[in-house]
């Protein structure tokens, strides 16, 4: 988005960019050990309405926005709390979302970009690194947990949305080989599955004199299909087995309406930013590899803009005939996949929450649904808020149970644990009755992730080398004096004096034979190695 304080969208727009070539070495990244499940194995492809994985099956995005590199900062917003990115991406995994849309600005794509606002006690290994070196390493974790990337060109520069894909400064040139370097940065590592062309087109000018972004309209310099064609197809030719997700436009003149020439051939049905796609049935997007295009419209709550539908005296009842209309059809006709790149709300008006409840059941449950990512993990976007409260590390959980029904969560790394079935994890009551006795014995591992001045990140890992299941399974430790719990995951983690303890949440509550579980936390203090380690009071 960004039309808010942070991303683009239905109020403002700003044109300018550079002009110039960036060619850049391929990174050889390894990878992602995508598991078969939430995000699939290997590369993605179409099939009708589906998304399908390298072995055919269906696969559901069910993501999030983390933005930033868009902005002046060139790089994630939220680097500068006090919760480590890792940590971040933990959170955003656990909570069920398989995959992380990234919006970026050519800007931070140029030689000599400085990536700014990050916090160097809690985020010591990104010092000195340019934004792309920190995209390689953001994708890289989030492909150790099982987790797709889609990238998405949100700005040509950090200064503002623009309506057209270039503008006098950044070149369609320029564009379309910042997207293939992309392409090439990343070949081979399957965490990174497609291009978001450009970031919510939209109309400029008033009609009939219109200036901004069209669909269909046949004109080389304004037509959005056209020019989606010619960068998809670009990329395809780099990386052929990238998905091409092509958003849609405000109004399909590509110009706003004139409503005082008392004209109505120059008034015509407009939608979000981004969000109308009623023309792509009629003038498809042709590209050159089959089964790579993906339509992604917006879609957003009175938060953002109250348009004339919130307040039909049907509402909400009128609402899936407005989807059905702007780009639900793509879907329900077979004609291609949806996923929605972004949407959001700060819920503070009840008809958000009818909105959003709505939405996402006209998006569907299971697998076979939409794919979508919401907009946004960010608590500083202007008019939506977002998943991460202020702190970037505890969730606005009103919004998180609205969704989680629908999140499939990534598989591949991170431990044996499961999320939270409500997403509400480490919140389950410690066991009232004493915890059964190991059979057997177990094992304890520790890992310093991070450290900063007063505190630092580890991860313990349990192991239950017994012979029988542990249910529920508890851990404890103990730390020096001096050294405070801040947060935990994985488990419900307290602490009483020195002594630490990980009680198994509702949703993982039994540790089989031969099974493993990870404790993250952060902590203050002195960083310090957990010591007598014990799993239900057998000494690991």
């Amino acid at each position: 988005m960004h039309r808010r304080t942070a991303l683009g969208g239905a109020l403002t727009a700003l044109a300018t960019a550079a002009a110039g070539v960036l060619v850049a070495a391929a990174v050889s990244t390894a990878p992602a050990a995508a598991a078969a499940g939430g995000t699939g194995t290997g590369y993605l492809h179409t099939s009708g309405n589906k998304i399908a994985d390298s072995t055919g099956a269906t696969v559901r995005l069910t993501g999030i926005n983390w933005f930033g590199m868009e902005t002046d900062n060139k790089t994630f917003h939220g680097l500068w709390s006090s919760n480590p990115w890792r940590s971040q991406l933990d959170t955003m995994a656990r909570l069920g979302y398989n995959t992380l849309r990234i919006p970026y600005s050519n800007d931070a794509l140029k030689a000599g970009a400085t990536a700014t606002g990050i916090n160097d006690f809690v985020n010591p290994d990104l010092i000195g690194l340019s934004p792309l070196q920190i995209l390689d390493k953001v994708i890289d974790y989030a492909g150790s947990k099982g987790m797709r990337v889609i990238l998405d060109r949100h700005r040509p520069t950090s200064a503002g949305q623009s309506p057209l894909w270039y503008t006098s400064t950044v070149s369609e040139a320029t564009w379309i080989n910042d997207w293939k370097m992309l392409a090439q940065r990343y070949a081979g590592n399957t965490t990174v599955i497609g291009a978001d062309l450009h970031n919510e087109p939209h109309a400029e000018g008033t009609n009939p004199a219109a200036t901004g972004a069209c669909w269909g309209c046949g004109d080389t310099a304004r037509d959005w299909r056209l020019a989606a064609e010619r960068a998809g197809n670009a990329i395809l030719g780099v990386q052929p087995n990238w998905l091409i997700f092509v958003e849609g436009v405000s109004c399909p003149s590509g110009g706003l309406s004139n409503v005082w020439d008392n004209d109505p051939s120059n008034d015509e049905d407009c939608g979000w930013w981004g969000g109308n796609l009623s023309k792509a049935g009629q003038f498809p997007v042709r590209l050159s590899v089959a089964n790579r295009l993906v339509y992604s419209p917006h879609e957003y709550a009175t938060s953002v803009y109250r348009q004339a539908w919130f307040d039909d005296p049907t509402y909400p009842a009128n609402m899936p005939a407005i989807w059905d209309k702007y780009w639900g059809y793509l879907y329900k006709q077979n004609i291609a996949p949806i996923m929605m790149g972004e949407f959001g709300t700060t819920l503070q008006d009840p008809k958000d929450k009818i909105w959003l409840q709505n939405l996402m059941a006209y998006t569907g449950t299971g697998v076979n649904g939409m794919s979508f990512t919401y907009w946004s993990w960010n608590p500083n976007s202007g008019d939506t808020g977002g998943i991460a409260n202020d702190d970037w590390t505890t969730i606005n959980q009103p919004k998180q149970d609205i969704l989680t029904p629908y999140l499939i969560p990534p598989t591949g790394g991170g431990g044996t644990t499961s999320p939270s079935p409500t997403g509400t994890p480490n919140t389950s009551p410690a066991p009232t009755t004493p915890p059964p006795p190991v059979t057997g014995g177990c094992t304890a591992t520790y890992k310093q992730i991070n450290s900063w001045s007063g505190g630092f990140q580890g991860e313990l890992t349990v192991k239950n080398t017994g012979t029988a299941a542990v249910n529920p399974w508890s851990a404890t430790w103990t730390w020096p004096s001096g050294v405070t719990l801040a947060s935990g995951w994985n488990a419900t983690v307290t602490q009483s004096g020195t002594t630490v303890t990980a009680a198994a949440p509702a949703w993982a509550s039994s540790l089989a034979a031969g099974a493993s579980v990870t404790v993250g936390f952060t902590a203050n203090g002195t960083a310090a190695t957990p010591g007598g380690v014990k799993l239900n009071g057998t000494a690991c």
